[in-house]
Order: C-alpha cells, then sequence, then structure tokens
C-alpha cells in the first residue's frame, strides 16, 4: 500500500506527463478507492498544485476567456501554419467549404491563397479578414455570412449570420476552436459564436477540427459539439500520448502536422 505522499507524486507525476488525470482510472491503477484519490486531489488543489473537474484533475484551470484576434494570432503562430498546410491538402478543385473565424482559420486562408493555383473553389465564411483575403483569388468565390460584427474576432454573428446557411450544403466545415476536452467536447469562448459553428456544422457534409496542442484540455465558455461529432482533428505533435488516445477511440481522423 502507497503512502499519501507517495500517491501524490504518483498523480502528479501523471498529470506531467499527460496533462489531465481521470480520478477513476488513478483508483484502478492504484489499488485503492475513488474517494481516497478524491481526497488527494482535494489536497492537492488546496495547495495549487492541479485543478479538479468532474471526476478529472489537470495541471490548471481549462476554463479560458474570450481573447481578440491580434492576441491570438501571435501565439504558437508555426504551428498554426503547420496545421493550416496539412488542411489545405483535403482540398479538392471545385470544392465548397465553410470556415470559421480564428487565427488558425485565417493561417488556412492564407495556405489557401499561397497555394491554390487555378483551382476553383466556394468559401463560405463569417470571418471578415478571410473573405477578404480569398476574394482575392480569381477562382474563388466568397459568400460573406451577415449579421452584426464582433471586433475581437472580425467577424459577424448573431441569428442573421445563419440565416443564408438554410440554403447552402458544403462538403467540409473548417472551425477554429477555444478548446478541445475529452468530456465537454469542442468550445469556443462565447455562446454566440458557439452557436452559428452549430449552425454551419450542420450544413457541412463533414467538420474539421484545427487545433494547435495547446488547446487540448482547454474549455471555452460556448459549447460547439461533443467530440464524437467531429470527423476530423488537425493539430501538432505537442498532443500527449493520452490525448491521442482519447480523439481515435472517439472514432476521429487524427492528422498530426
Amino acid at each position: 500500500m502507497l503512502s499519501i505522499a507517495e500517491r501524490h507524486k504518483y498523480i502528479l507525476d501523471k498529470l506531467n506527463e499527460y496533462g489531465f488525470i481521470r480520478i477513476t482510472d488513478v483508483a484502478d491503477e492504484l489499488g485503492v478507492t475513488k474517494v481516497t484519490i478524491r481526497n488527494d486531489v482535494k489536497i492537492l488543489e488546496s495547495k495549487g498544485l492541479l485543478y479538479k473537474v468532474h471526476g478529472s484533475a489537470r495541471l490548471a484551470n481549462p476554463h479560458i476567456a474570450d481573447r481578440d484576434l491580434e492576441t491570438k494570432s501571435h501565439l504558437n503562430r508555426e504551428a498554426k501554419q503547420r496545421i493550416a498546410t496539412r488542411a489545405v491538402e483535403l482540398l479538392c478543385d471545385g470544392d465548397s467549404i465553410m470556415i470559421s473565424a480564428g487565427s488558425t482559420t485565417y493561417a488556412l486562408a492564407e495556405a489557401i491563397h499561397n497555394s491554390m493555383g487555378d483551382n476553383s473553389l466556394n468559401v463560405v465564411t463569417p470571418f471578415l479578414k478571410v473573405s477578404e483575403l480569398l476574394s482575392e483569388l480569381e477562382h474563388v468565390s466568397v459568400e460573406q455570412l451577415g449579421g452584426r460584427v464582433y471586433k475581437k474576432s472580425c467577424a459577424t454573428r448573431g441569428e442573421n449570420a445563419t440565416l443564408a446557411l438554410g440554403n447552402m450544403v458544403c462538403s467540409k466545415f473548417f472551425v477554429g476552436v477555444d478548446g478541445v476536452d475529452p468530456d465537454f467536447g469542442i468550445t469556443t469562448s462565447t455562446i454566440e459564436e458557439a452557436q452559428l459553428s452549430q449552425k454551419m456544422m450542420a450544413a457541412s457534409s463533414k467538420t474539421v477540427v484545427l487545433a494547435d496542442s495547446s488547446k487540448f484540455g482547454q474549455r471555452g465558455f460556448g459549447h460547439i459539439a461533443a467530440l464524437e461529432e467531429v470527423d476530423i482533428i488537425i493539430t501538432d505533435d505537442g498532443i500527449t500520448k493520452e490525448m491521442r488516445e482519447v480523439i481515435e477511440s472517439a472514432g476521429i481522423e487524427l492528422i498530426i502536422a
């Protein structure tokens, strides 16, 4: 039987390796009750060493605040560019796609701008910067969704932004997210943005999540969908082994850029 200090070390070592743990898993691995591990987690949380959330523990508070596009654009830029390059490989001539707002989806628009050549493409987006960039391409047709402009994301939101979606069917929806969580699925920082993304998912045959590895284990305020509703996730090689297993066990195609 391990001592309290040994259990605490085991928990923290697991957290440092995987980023999060499930209380049930640790209890099984150590041969103790879930109550024992819950108490251990409470003690470690009181010392500021982890953050407890519904049957699991994480190294830090997973809940994130809304940030403006300019701030996001400087975070993990190289990883976002690699993700965007892999995302372009999913496109074919004559494709019709939807692109959400976000710094990673803008990297996708830049990759399309630099690599599509004479291939034709139909793009539907609420993101003003994507519309502006891709409308420069002769063979790309851009449908800008209307509605109120949200300044932090430079994108339209609200009921008016969804009105046209009822008349559209696209092959793929490329969505940038603020969080990818095993329990809470894919999330973004505001409810309005999440609601628009839900409508765009419904109007597309496949949903492709573009998320650098820092987004895994994080949670935004607005819930978009459960992990099982996502078809493809493209991320960078910083994703943990445990998170890879969670995603693949959900039947999602995982592409590492």
